[in-house]
């Protein structure tokens, strides 16, 4: 049975057999003993993205990833996260991790400090504005209009109630954990209840460039 460690572009966290192209974490939020998620969904500000396979070290999923010398055979690690794509972490409010993905995530801080005049931005500046936007942890996302959507950046993912549909090359893709469906155009989410997933502070950073990694069927 799949563990519940899988993430939607809402920051929700379900139990699917579907795989991702990356790793991530919100701190320790897991019963090691179990392998069940705790009642509290976050532990840290830093929502961060990671890469699947780092250095050759091999981590077991809602395990005991820190070494330590308790009697239980050490301590929980953090808790092991999956998103479908980068687009899909960014959506859920994750930025990159500065230690598996570091060119990335300098990347991501310095069009940070570009879109909003920060002439030295630190990755804990970025992490307490996201706090305050993403869904999952307390944010209001903000309704948009069918005809302002092709005003975002691409790599932008708004919602239509329980369905979101990821924004690129002026068309609107609609996510799901297997991949992506069809691209249609905007006009046909005219007239619906949209509301934005992706916080503001990284479409901000996505219109000073920042290029997001998409799965395979985002461009098939």
């Amino acid at each position: 049975m799949p563990l519940q460690n899988r993430v939607d572009p809402f920051g929700a966290i379900h139990a699917v057999p579907e795989r991702g192209l990356f790793m991530g974490n919100r701190g320790i939020i897991h019963d090691p003993e179990t392998k069940t998620l705790l009642k509290k969904r976050w532990a840290l500000h830093a929502w961060i993205i990671c890469a699947c396979e780092f250095r050759n070290v091999r981590r077991e999923p809602m395990g005991r990833n820190r070494q330590s010398d308790d009697r239980l055979g050490g301590k929980p690690g953090w808790t092991e996260l999956f998103f479908m794509d980068e687009v899909t972490a960014l959506a859920a409010g994750h930025r990159p991790c500065f230690f598996c993905r570091r060119e990335r995530a300098k990347d991501f801080v310095q069009r940070f400090g570009q879109a909003f005049g920060i002439v030295e931005p630190r990755a804990p500046q970025v992490d307490k504005r996201l706090h305050k936007e993403r869904l999952a942890s307390g944010g209001r996302p903000p309704a948009v209009k069918a005809e302002e959507l092709a005003g975002l950046p691409d790599g932008t993912v708004v919602a239509d109630g329980c369905n979101a549909f990821a924004l690129r090359d002026g068309r609107a893709l609609r996510w799901s954990f297997a991949g992506y469906g069809e691209p249609a155009g905007f006009d046909g989410l005219a007239g619906r209840p949209l509301r934005l997933l992706t916080p503001a502070t990284t479409i901000s950073v996505l219109r000073q460039g920042y290029e997001p990694v998409w799965r395979a069927s985002a461009s098939a």
